[in-house]
């Protein structure tokens, strides 16, 4: 297995064909004790990559706003994938477009990014928030045994631990986490994509172990502000994720993520898959 940095994972090369990414299996969503490559590319490098196949495909400048990406089957690693964004509608204050991206003839998802530039209007921000103490927190590094592989590229700083395996039991299903890239690079658009997806599904801390497994189906993240190098230059975030609806074998969770001095950044929704377990 290779070790590409999360920057060099980041990075689209142009072909004629549109935007080419290579994944690299450090980036798998199976678990460190598993070979990386029985995975697939985690959802929040794929989220990264779709938004950053957008602005540079299409010389986009206006902050992104959303991005809503649906998880259409897994890429496979050592093959390159191609992201091709089309200009579905732009315009001087709004710009719309779409993102397909996928292997040859296969198709590993398609997302749609909204862009817009910010003006003067009304202002309303009950999301801001305190966030905990970060440097009374220890860094959590993810059980081999069960973390992922993307998971080596995020330091994380649980508030009250990782929770796992039911110690949420009887409670409200949600975890607090300091979350950034090992880069320590200072937080932009894509690193906070890639962090928006950064941890377990939340519904982990209700249920004893061993966990229900889910893939993602759909993502929406909608940014609040525009991550700049003065935001967070450390890349820390500060992100609370909560289960809203486990059943029928779907997970709905929610998330937000506030910069260091308590602005909101962005909210997130995914919708997983739970898988059948294994008799």
């Amino acid at each position: 297995m290779t070790t590409q940095s999360l920057a060099e994972a980041l990075t689209l090369t142009e072909d004629g064909g549109g935007l080419v990414a290579r994944l690299d299996a450090g980036f798998s969503n199976a678990p460190q004790a598993m070979d990386p490559t029985k995975g697939a590319p985690f959802g929040g490098l794929m989220a990264a990559l779709a938004a950053g196949a957008a602005r540079q495909g299409l010389g986009v400048e206006t902050p992104l706003q959303t991005l809503s990406i649906q998880y259409l089957a897994a890429a496979r690693f050592g093959e390159a994938v191609r992201f091709t964004p089309t200009l579905t509608r732009g315009g001087r204050n709004v710009a719309y477009a779409h993102v397909s991206g996928g292997q040859g003839d296969r198709a590993a998802v398609q997302a749609l990014a909204t862009f817009g530039r910010d003006v003067d209007g009304p202002v309303l921000t009950p999301l801001v928030a305190r966030p905990p103490a970060l440097e009374t927190l220890p860094a959590t590094p993810m059980d081999p045994r069960f973390g992922p592989w993307f998971t080596r590229h995020i330091e994380h700083r649980f508030v009250d631990g990782p929770k796992l395996f039911g110690e949420n039991a009887g409670r409200s299903s949600e975890l607090g986490c300091w979350m950034r890239c090992v880069d320590g690079a200072p937080l932009d658009e894509l690193r906070l994509l890639f962090l928006l997806d950064g941890l377990y599904p939340t519904y982990f801390t209700a249920f004893p172990a061993p966990p229900a497994i889910s893939t993602s189906v759909d993502l929406r993240a909608d940014l609040l502000a525009e991550p700049t190098p003065a935001t967070s230059p450390e890349g820390w975030a500060y992100f609370h994720f909560w289960s809203r609806d486990v059943g029928g074998g779907w997970a709905v969770e929610d998330g937000a993520a506030w910069a260091p001095d308590g602005r909101p950044l962005a909210v997130v929704r995914q919708r997983r898959k739970i898988l059948p377990a294994r008799g």
